[in-house]
């Protein structure tokens, strides 16, 4: 192989994108691969661990680093100030000193041209620390909440394809200006594209574990001019179970590397991934260096059985959809209920749509503009979207049910609030997820949230008080909300309904603490309220959506009726006291284009 032809893309990559991927017709052509179509049963079965010898690669740069005077003329003392200021938490020697302004890490002029025009005034602490690591060519480590901006760097895998897609934007946005190609790679697409960029070479691949094999054990390409690996959402992708596919696909690549691994939280599964393929890492926490969640997001926990979740939702879409930012994403545990509550919903008038891992892809683009754009302002997903889904303007976090992990809460929660933006988080936490109360309670001391009493008594009972045939018992009186268990000051009792002439969530500050202090029978009087964000008045006619006929815009690739418009299901429980007073009229958003099989 040319050594030329490999310096050339990594001397130019490595100054913003130091990545490698390899290129030429066919790079390893098909020989040793499985045959055409044969399946086997464990991903990557395969693939041989290669046997390097460093002495016959050709060699590469790794430091392209040029630190900026501005940058060498700081004391100890100054870099010691920012990273608390900031909360940045390092650990190794010899770490570069952080860049405080975008200009001091020396990028080349095309590259400042494109981040002068995203706007952005500085860099977040996860890059202010990061890039100087990087672009020295060390291996990194770095925890920082979900919006941090860890994207604008150089990825290569990553657990799902909304994020793989949303890496590769970024790179193909920058490559542009500086001349590198980037290609995608993810499943749910057809593959002859992806080969057809790879034959054609590229110095920047995206690509998600499982596709990413299939080539591999196909030979339709090989990682023999990778040099540089980054694992995006590493937490994510073991809680997915990529584990043996990634050490798999880390075996076909240079042990002399350049890696970096990103996470969002920091557990011992991903502790020991690091150890296994980092080399004197370093390691660099934004935050707490416990479970921690974004400051800016709003959480609200309301303890609830399962029965009540239903007249729950639909009484808190009333408040989000009369806000002019009402952006909301409901996040469910099973794909079955992401259908049954989608089709329920959709039903019911509301502008819903659902997302989840077994639509095809090119459904879960549509349904990802639809909702980008406004058109379907409530997303109801899986954990697939989880992770990776970047949109700007999402204000509201539904936990409809409360994930599997404390770490998945915290991704889940992190859809909003948004490059410091603020938002806020509903969580309905059932007897079910009694397990998992202590350690959302941490996470809300963390972040300085007011914790709800139920939730602190439902620990309490766990540890050994009473409990009925049917769960969690508690005959009080519910202490979280004046009278029955909902959010904010919303009264029924024994179906007395009403909805008062004003419902706000109070006037708790975003610092934590309630302002209205705790009166023992009637719950946390003023409730909550996000610091500058506006409280929610209940609207006292029906939500504006409501007499809509959305039944029909249902996504369906062969334009026949949808089986999700669950005309079959019994409707959804909710019948507003008050009647609508004539909602204006708005117009149904679009069906989806009927796709070719």
């Amino acid at each position: 192989m040319d050594g030329d032809r490999v310096m050339e893309p990594v001397a130019k990559i490595s100054r913003f994108f130091p990545c490698s991927f390899g290129g030429g017709p066919r790079f390893g052509g098909s020989r040793g691969g499985p045959t055409q179509g044969k399946k086997f049963g464990n991903p990557g079965e395969r693939l041989r661990k290669k046997h390097w010898n460093l002495d016959e690669l050709p060699k590469f740069e790794k430091n392209f680093y040029q630190e900026h005077p501005d940058v060498a003329r700081r004391t100890p003392q100054e870099v010691e100030q920012f990273r608390r200021s900031k909360e940045v938490t390092v650990r190794s020697r010899d770490c570069p000193n952080p860049i405080v302004k975008f200009h001091e890490a020396s990028f080349p002029s095309y590259v400042m041209d494109v981040i002068s025009k995203q706007n952005f005034s500085d860099p977040t602490p996860i890059q202010s620390q990061g890039w100087p690591v990087a672009l020295s060519g060390r291996d990194m480590v770095g925890i920082a909440q979900t919006g941090s901006g860890k994207t604008l760097a150089c990825l290569v895998l990553a657990p799902t394809r909304e994020l793989a897609q949303q890496v590769q934007q970024v790179a193909a946005e920058y490559g542009r200006a500086s001349r590198l190609k980037s290609t995608c790679i993810y499943g749910g697409a057809p593959k002859g594209p992806q080969i057809r960029d790879l034959e054609r070479g590229v110095e920047i691949c995206i690509a998600t574990p499982g596709r990413l094999i299939d080539f591999l054990e196909a030979g339709k390409t090989n990682l023999r001019r990778c040099t540089y690996l980054v694992l995006d959402e590493a937490d994510r992708m073991l809680d997915m179970g990529f584990e043996p596919q990634i050490r798999k696909i880390v075996e076909q690549i240079r042990p002399d590397r350049q890696t970096l691994m990103w996470s969002a939280t920091w557990p011992k599964e991903v502790r020991q991934l690091a150890e296994d393929f980092l080399k004197e890492y370093i390691q660099i926490n934004i935050g707490a260096l416990q479970l921690s969640a974004n400051h800016n997001i709003l959480q609200i926990v309301d303890v609830c059985n399962d029965g009540e979740k239903d007249d729950k939702l639909l009484r808190l879409l009333e408040e989000i959809m009369s806000e002019k930012e009402n952006k909301t994403i409901i996040f469910v545990e099973t794909k079955r209920r992401c259908d049954d509550l989608t089709r329920r919903m959709r039903r019911d008038g509301w502008p819903a749509m659902g997302i989840h891992g077994d639509k095809s892809q090119q459904e879960r683009d549509w349904v990802l503009n639809e909702f980008k754009f406004g058109k379907a302002p409530i997303l109801i997903a899986t954990d697939v979207a989880s992770r990776g889904l970047d949109v700007e303007d999402v204000k509201f976090v539904i936990n409809y049910d409360y994930p599997n992990s404390s770490e998945d809460y915290i991704h889940r929660i992190g859809r909003t609030a948004r490059s410091s933006k603020t938002g806020t988080a509903y969580t309905f936490f059932t007897p079910g997820n009694m397990k998992q109360a202590n350690d959302l309670i941490s996470v809300l001391r963390e972040a300085n949230q007011a914790i709800n009493p139920k939730l602190m008594q439902m620990v309490e009972d766990r540890g050994g008080r009473s409990r009925g045939r049917g769960g969690f018992k508690d005959d009080r009186r519910d202490r979280y909300s004046s009278g029955r268990r909902d959010f904010g000051g919303y009264r029924d009792r024994d179906n007395d309904r009403g909805f008062g002439a004003k419902k706000v969530f109070g006037n708790k500050a975003q610092n934590g603490g309630y302002a209205g202090g705790y009166d023992g029978a009637n719950g946390y009087a003023n409730g909550y309220t996000n610091n500058g964000q506006a409280n929610y008045p209940v609207a006292n006619q029906a939500m504006q959506y409501g007499n809509q006929n959305f039944q029909n815009a249902q996504f369906t690739p062969n334009g026949q009726a949808a089986v999700q418009n669950g005309m079959s299901h019994q409707p959804f429980p909710f019948t507003p006291q008050n009647p609508p007073q004539q909602p204006q009229q708005m117009v149904n958003y679009a069906i989806a284009p009927a796709y070719s099989q």
